[in-house]
């Protein structure tokens, strides 16, 4: 009978710490205000597999978007077209998956926007991005796997802007030299964010199609690249 109520007061216990930390949880439904925890790697997961989870995610968070027509035909059929209200992203808010956008919001909320203010010293402007939607296989092959651009489920980024005029380029600062360069450690630090929120990052380091930008992707399924 003791070791019964040993065991209950330590499953009360336990169901009463993952109240209070529902990162942890991992039957408690994601919210991107959260900090991240053991679960959260398996939500994202469920996240990029089903859109109406996606949805529901966005709504608890709070985050404020729009949901589009579907377009697009063949294997560039777009179903899944989210578009946020209120975007730093430039030159216009991307119109993309909504895991995408989900992914977008944590990690500027919780990897890019405090490194600018850890590392730069200053808040967060705005993001530069090349785009979401290409109707393209691979590197524009002829012949492949299609891209996750081909259905707007990824997105490049080529750049930051601070709030004191400070531009930051992955193009011009990724190759400095991380342990002396602010810019140059400030682009390692979100680039290894995005792989806490992204199913796939590519970074200069990948290739020389990847040398101007970060291409971020949720690609269903992945196994996780983060190079």
């Amino acid at each position: 009978m003791l070791a019964l109520l040993i065991f209950i007061a330590i499953l009360l216990a336990a169901m009463a710490w993952l109240r209070d930390n529902p990162q942890h949880d991992p039957w408690a439904p994601l919210d991107l205000r959260d900090p991240d925890g053991f679960a959260t790697a398996a939500k994202w997961s469920s996240l990029r597999e089903d859109v109406q989870i996606c949805q529901q995610v966005l709504e608890r968070s709070a985050i404020e978007f729009k949901v589009l027509e579907p377009s697009g035909v063949g294997a560039c059929t777009r179903p899944d077209r989210v578009t946020l209200e209120d975007s730093p992203l430039t030159p216009s808010a991307p119109v993309a998956t909504c895991a995408v956008n989900a992914a977008m919001t944590s990690w500027l909320q919780k990897t890019v926007e405090p490194a600018a203010l850890d590392i730069m010293n200053s808040p967060l402007a705005s993001v530069r991005h090349l785009g979401t939607y290409s109707c393209r296989r691979l590197y524009g092959r002829s012949e492949g796997r299609w891209s996750q651009h081909a259905t707007g489920n990824a997105i490049d980024i080529a750049g930051f802007v601070l709030e004191d005029g400070t531009e930051i380029s992955i193009v011009s600062d990724w190759a400095e030299e991380a342990s002396t360069d602010r810019k140059a450690r400030f682009l390692r630090r979100v680039g290894s964010g995005a792989c806490d929120v992204f199913g796939t990052v590519l970074s200069p380091d990948y290739n020389e199609a990847h040398r101007d930008h970060f291409h971020l992707d949720q690609a269903r399924g992945n196994r996780g690249v983060c190079r």
